[in-house]
């Protein structure tokens, strides 16, 4: 707690990420499962850990999820870690994961947002605007939660499995899901954005960006629609250790913006966090610019 304390004295909240993925037994299932919601009740009485989170691979059989399969046990664990965290007013931000399992999350996170989305907006699903058909998906999306009324919670990324995804596509023999250029993922992310704020009285924006243009750009975005900058409909959340200087200058602006604390196993958090370096690496300019940064303020910091 000494580092999130020590965060939200600065005005950044935090959550915490178990960072385990791709298990394949039901003993480690059953374990993420009760970390997930161990770490639902331990943010429930904090005011600075408003989210928490969990893979759906850390609490199912990827196989089940290629094959488009919501069995009861994957269902039954999603609807309990949902419940958890509407009882226990925590919001809940599902991760992304692999195009060829995603359509199944998809399917589990709408029955979990149609319930638990009614009053408050609880469970986030994540959409990765890497994908060439996710921006018809948030349409879609859209109009789903026009007819069953209900709130739509959204953690919007870039993605994280491009390589995979590329590699897979060439093997079988398909068209990639992902564009072929940084540009186009960008430009569809900011589409992909200004649909969700133009549409906040049904989304709740969860943007999870290393990205400083992109950031610009929503926060433009804000100011043009006359939206309050510390409205809870919209959330900023950037990893621990990473572009600290857009976090606390978002914080200081009052925006509202969460720092992600990965933890688990070190061989099982490692994956995450390679993608995550790898993501950042993507953004032209950025890494040499957040070097120097944190080099003038050792410096600055020396003298004082």
């Amino acid at each position: 707690m000494e580092t999130v304390n020590k965060l939200f004295s600065k005005n950044v909240y935090s959550y915490l990420s178990y960072s385990v993925e791709g298990a394949q037994n039901n003993d480690s299932f059953e374990k993420s499962y009760q970390d997930v919601i161990d770490s639902i009740e331990f943010a429930s009485d904090k005011k600075n850990i408003p989210f928490t989170v969990f893979k759906p691979t850390a609490i199912s059989k990827t196989d089940n999820l290629m094959r488009g399969e919501i069995d009861k046990i994957i269902f039954d664990r999603f609807d309990r870690i949902c419940k958890k965290a509407s009882e226990k007013n925590v919001k809940i931000l599902i991760d992304g994961e692999e195009s060829w399992i995603q359509d199944s999350i998809d399917s589990i996170v709408l029955m979990m947002m149609k319930k638990y989305n009614k009053q408050k907006t609880i469970v986030f699903n994540t959409v990765q605007m890497y994908r060439h058909d996710r921006l018809e998906y948030l349409k879609d999306l859209h109009n789903s939660s026009k007819q069953n009324d209900f709130e739509i919670g959204i953690k919007l990324v870039r993605g994280a499995y491009i390589e995979k995804e590329n590699i897979r596509a060439k093997k079988l023999n398909y068209k990639s899901p992902i564009y072929e250029s940084k540009k186009a993922s960008d430009d569809n992310f900011n589409s992909g954005v200004k649909f969700i704020i133009s549409n906040l009285d049904k989304f709740n924006l969860f943007c999870g960006t290393h990205n400083e243009e992109s950031i610009y750009k929503i926060i433009n975005m804000i100011n043009q629609m006359g939206i309050e900058r510390s409205s809870d409909k919209i959330w900023f959340g950037q990893l621990f250790g990473m572009s600290d200087h857009i976090t606390f200058n978002l914080a200081n602006e009052n925006y509202n913006v969460v720092k992600y604390l990965p933890y688990g196993p070190i061989k099982e958090v490692i994956p995450y966090l390679i993608r995550r370096a790898e993501e950042n690496t993507s953004v032209k300019g950025q890494t040499s610019r957040e070097l120097t940064l944190i080099k003038n303020e050792i410096s600055r910091r020396r003298k004082d």
